[in-house]
């Protein structure tokens, strides 16, 4: 496995690839990989000739109050897990190297980033989708792998390939678990052991809904019955949302339950966000 910091450096390996007519499968992520970024590039590995990781944590993606500089990093750590399941190379740039000084060109899918996740973080989608596209610029994979954790994120994706053309088949990973159905998240570290063990609220408070939902109960009893559940938890600081949505649209549901449905939150468990969804196939 090689890494590659430079783009210009990248490149020329890529270029020789294409010539070969080789398959690119490509993982973008923030680094302090777990098991969920390892079934992506397990995924990339078995459909493609060639897998590349991306490790940069984006900071056009956080917050002014977010944890952009107490991001876990650990690119030794990263790297060896990333080559154990089948990487050929790990492209890890510096900010500067992605984003000039002058850099004032930014991409945003409409309506839908500014729902979920993208009502109390401001901006957070225009900066994944400008950092991924810049990535799919660079790289120009034949495939591209997003977990479905990040749900409204790989949605997000899809439509801007859709609307910008962009020749990648965008590939979804299923959510990988804790024993004890916490969904992974590199976050998790910031939990202390007492938040970790009812961080696992959350994960309840979805499986209440989907229960509810296949019993038919209506959508706004369903949201309630599982806010108060969250609520009731000591440790919930707070939820941002308890969404009900259509699956591949987002668009809310207010009464009648379509054939695929959403089920997504996030709560603060202190002072740590975490994210998950459920997908219900009635």
């Amino acid at each position: 496995m090689k890494i590659i910091r430079k783009i210009k450096e990248l490149k020329t390996h890529l270029t020789k690839l294409s010539k070969q007519g080789k398959t690119i499968g490509f993982v973008p992520t923030m680094g302090y990989l777990h098991e969920g970024h390892l079934s992506l590039i397990k995924m990339a590995r078995k459909e493609n000739d060639i897998v590349i990781a991306s490790i940069f944590v984006n900071p056009k993606q956080f917050g002014p109050s977010e944890d952009y500089k107490k991001y876990p990093r650990d690119m030794e750590r990263d790297s060896k897990l990333a080559e154990s399941v089948g990487a050929d190379y790990i492209f890890t740039p510096t900010k500067n190297e992605i984003y000039k000084e002058d850099h004032k060109t930014y991409v945003e899918v409409e309506e839908i980033d500014s729902i979920m996740c993208g009502a109390s973080r401001s901006g957070h989608f225009k900066g994944v989708c400008t950092i991924v596209l810049k990535l799919f610029n660079i790289i120009n994979p034949t495939r591209a792998y997003f977990g479905k954790k990040d749900y409204q994120q790989l949605v997000i994706i899809k439509k801007m390939a859709e609307d910008l053309n962009i020749d990648i088949d965008i590939i979804g990973g299923d959510i990988i678990r804790e024993e004890d159905n916490l969904a992974l998240s590199s976050r998790n570290k910031y939990l202390s052991k007492r938040e970790r063990e009812n961080a696992t609220v959350l994960y309840k408070s979805l499986k209440l809904a989907e229960d509810l939902i296949r019993d038919g109960k209506a959508v706004e009893k369903v949201k309630k019955e599982a806010q108060n559940f969250l609520l009731k938890n000591k440790y919930v600081k707070k939820f941002d949302y308890f969404d009900i949505r259509e699956l591949y649209t987002l668009k809310e549901i207010k009464e009648k339950y379509p054939k695929n449905i959403l089920i997504a939150a996030a709560i603060w468990i202190g002072n740590t966000r975490l994210i998950d969804n459920f997908i219900i196939n009635r």
